[in-house]
């Protein structure tokens, strides 16, 4: 899989196959807030979307961003690894 950050879309883009999969944030100072993340049924369980947010949370942690989330699978993945986070 290829990950590409599109910042001008507010959005990491995860290349699988033909399917492409996606997490999407906005920026507000030194804020970012993660909104939505997208794995196609059929490309599911295969850690795309881990992958995705890994990336997305170390992309922020190297631009000093503050971590906020309502994407219900990024907040569980933070609960999961509160390390990876500035809050």
């Amino acid at each position: 899989m290829t990950i590409v950050h599109e910042p001008a879309a507010s959005r990491f883009i995860g290349r699988f196959a033909e399917d492409d999969s996606l997490v999407e944030y906005s920026l507000d100072g030194d804020r970012v807030l993660f909104t939505h993340t997208f794995v196609p049924p059929q490309a599911r369980g295969l850690g795309i979307a881990e992958a995705l947010v890994r990336t997305a949370l170390a992309w922020a942690s190297e631009n000093n961003l503050r971590v906020e989330a309502s994407c219900s699978y990024v907040v569980r993945f933070i609960e999961r690894h509160p390390d990876l986070v500035r809050r």
